[in-house]
């Protein structure tokens, strides 16, 4: 089996709230993490630990910490601050239209501002503030192919 390189930065954080050296947060826990470390609102941190919780157990492991912190880490604030800003009826999520809005500034042409709503979108249609960093981590994926491919 291989092991997985855990960024050191990932490891200090996660390591501040483990007991007992089990590398595992209970779902309290880890949304006591996630609040206190990335200012998230109680809600805010209780979604994103539904959406990065891989196996739902109602445990975050290590690695699916990494995930989090891959897709939304340092940039948590920013992605509120944006994610506030396009929800417009203050719903707490966004709805097919207040997403467009939030991606017709990012250059995208229709076609792909659909695939990035519908590829993200949940079964009812919108998407919570964790399903948004999701988005903006695919998103910054597809821009960094996309200026690899120009060149």
């Amino acid at each position: 089996m291989v092991a997985r390189k855990i960024p050191k930065e990932v490891q200090a954080i996660f390591d501040r709230y483990v007991k007992n050296n089990v590398r595992r947060l209970a779902k309290d826990e880890a949304i006591a993490m996630l609040e206190k470390e990335f200012s998230l609102a109680p809600e805010q941190a209780n979604a994103m630990f539904e959406s990065f919780d891989g196996d739902h157990n109602g445990i975050m492991s290590l690695y699916e910490f990494q995930q989090f912190y891959q897709c939304v880490g340092n940039s948590a604030q920013e992605m509120v601050k944006k994610f506030e800003e396009l929800d417009a009826d203050g719903s707490g999520k966004l709805d097919v239209e207040e997403a467009k809005v939030g991606l017709q500034a990012s250059g995208l042409g229709e076609k792909e501002i659909d695939f990035f709503i519908n590829s993200t979108k949940g079964k009812d249609g919108q998407i919570d503030i964790a399903q948004f960093g999701n988005l903006l981590f695919r998103l910054k994926v597809y821009e960094e192919k996309s200026k690899k491919k120009k060149k």
